[in-house]
């Protein structure tokens, strides 16, 4: 690799003031969300702005052979985004965009730093929408939704990122633009590469655009459902039953004891009853208020204490408490934020096995999940202890019980990850799902995108 001062030299020489070589620009791209943070600092932060400014930095890097990890908000949580010693941090934020809109082909066509809320709110004014819904759409990107084939509350009813995106630009290792998928309903000519893209997090190229499919605001109300249960295992129960009964919520999150009375400490609501947790299903359509008083006699029949609102104010302040749920983990510590997904029907059984994981291991392990689609998160809080460089460990016992988890989810026919990708924090389990030999083919695709191993490397395929 060439001496780290000639690559920020070649790197100016070609950007500019785009390259930020400032301590805290370089501080934190160390870290995302996840509370994992890259040991040393990168060599350089590239605040790309165009198409070409991402060209000319992978060009840099491939003749220099130096690594590449792209960024756009940070707000990850499984680490894939965190640039270290001798690396590059390529940033996408600037590159925020809405390029076009087509109402009648119901398409849009952005850039990848641009938030999913500010694309929400501008799609609004066309009667449009895209459906992807992460909890974190405040502050998180579309390319970075993309990236690491995101999901959030709306998955059940309306899919996740991979159902929402027709095409993707993509810059590769040696510098070269390609242009992925299509802008048509239907579209089988070749392999699907924008599929292979979605959920690659970073390792098999720099997602520069997007065309996006849309969908037409749902008309008619949106109802809102909160039902209180004694125990979590009945909650679940309670949830499994209205996948089971054929209603179609657009959103069904379960909340457990310890993080509804964590989010209600949090933001300063009246505590819980002890033990307490909760479902939040919203309903949308013309069939909405029919639908939520069905499920309301579901959760009823299940011992859940129900009401129902149709009143948009109260529904999003229900909702308020769900999407609260990160930085109230934050409040407590730092909190190693997993994401596991199970069949519906096995949630309750899920539940009961991080019951067993937190007596075993004598820990408090915060939960919610995306109910309607069998997405839990747990989240295991503990004080943290950084080494010289500065990076958090995470205590053994808090790994062993995670582990246990995994394999918890695995034996009940689930996945390591639904929503949040392998990045650095599931890289060393990702075999043990796979297999050897699904394993050893993916290792090989990226080398065929990225032959000199530019490309996050470190992320997603440990060894």
């Amino acid at each position: 690799m060439t001496d780290a001062l000639e690559v920020v030299s070649r790197l100016a020489e070609v950007l500019g003031d785009r390259v930020d070589v400032s301590f805290d620009a370089r501080r934190a791209a160390r870290a995302d969300k996840s509370g994992h943070a890259a040991a040393g600092l990168p060599l350089a932060v590239v605040h790309a702005e165009t198409v070409e400014d991402v060209q000319a930095t992978l060009r840099v890097a491939g003749a220099t052979r130096t690594p590449v990890v792209t960024r756009g908000a940070g707000t990850g949580l499984a680490g894939a985004a965190c640039a270290g010693d001798g690396e590059i941090a390529l940033s996408l934020r600037r590159m925020d965009r809405i390029l076009e809109v087509r109402a009648d082909d119901l398409l849009a066509v952005v850039e990848p730093g641009i938030l999913n809320a500010d694309l929400d709110a501008a799609l609004a004014e066309h009667g449009l929408w895209w459906a992807p819904d992460p909890a974190s759409r405040a502050i998180s990107t579309v390319g970075g939704n993309i990236a690491t084939g995101a999901g959030g509350l709306l998955c059940a009813k309306y899919g996740v990122v991979r159902d929402a995106v027709l095409g993707v630009d993509v810059v590769l290792a040696d510098g070269r633009l390609v242009r992925l998928g299509h802008r048509t309903v239907k579209g089988v000519t070749g392999l699907d590469l924008t599929s292979l893209m979605i959920g690659s997090e970073g390792t098999l190229g720099v997602i520069v655009g997007a065309t996006l499919k849309l969908r037409r605001r749902v008309p008619g109300e949106v109802c809102t459902i909160a039902a209180t249960f004694p125990r979590v295992r009945a909650a679940a129960a309670a949830s499994a039953a209205v996948t089971a009964s054929g209603v179609q919520p657009a959103i069904m999150e379960l909340m457990d004891a310890a993080s509804l009375a964590a989010v209600h400490a949090h933001l300063g609501l009246d505590a819980p009853p002890a033990g307490a947790s909760q479902l939040t299903i919203q309903t949308d359509g013309v069939a909405a208020a029919d639908d939520a008083d069905a499920i309301a006699r579901i959760l009823s029949a299940n011992g859940g204490a129900v009401a129902v609102t149709a009143d948009p104010a109260e529904g999003e302040q229900l909702l308020t408490v769900r999407r609260s749920m990160h930085p109230a983990m934050e409040g407590l510590g730092t909190t190693l934020i997993e994401d596991v997904s199970v069949p519906r029907s096995a949630l309750p059984t899920m539940f009961d096995e991080i019951a067993r994981i937190e007596g075993e291991y004598e820990l408090v392990i915060p939960t919610v999940a995306h109910a309607g689609d069998g997405n839990l998160h747990p989240n295991f809080v503990f004080d943290a202890v950084a080494d010289d460089a500065g990076v958090v460990r995470v205590p053994p016992r808090v790994w062993e019980a995670a582990d246990a988890l995994f394999r918890a989810a695995l034996d009940l026919g689930g996945t390591l990850t639904g929503e949040h990708g392998v990045g650095t924090l599931k890289s060393r389990w990702l075999a043990d799902e796979l297999g050897d030999d699904q394993w050893e083919i993916q290792r090989r695709i990226t080398r065929v995108f990225d032959p000199d191993g530019v490309l996050n490397p470190g992320k997603v395929f440990l060894r």
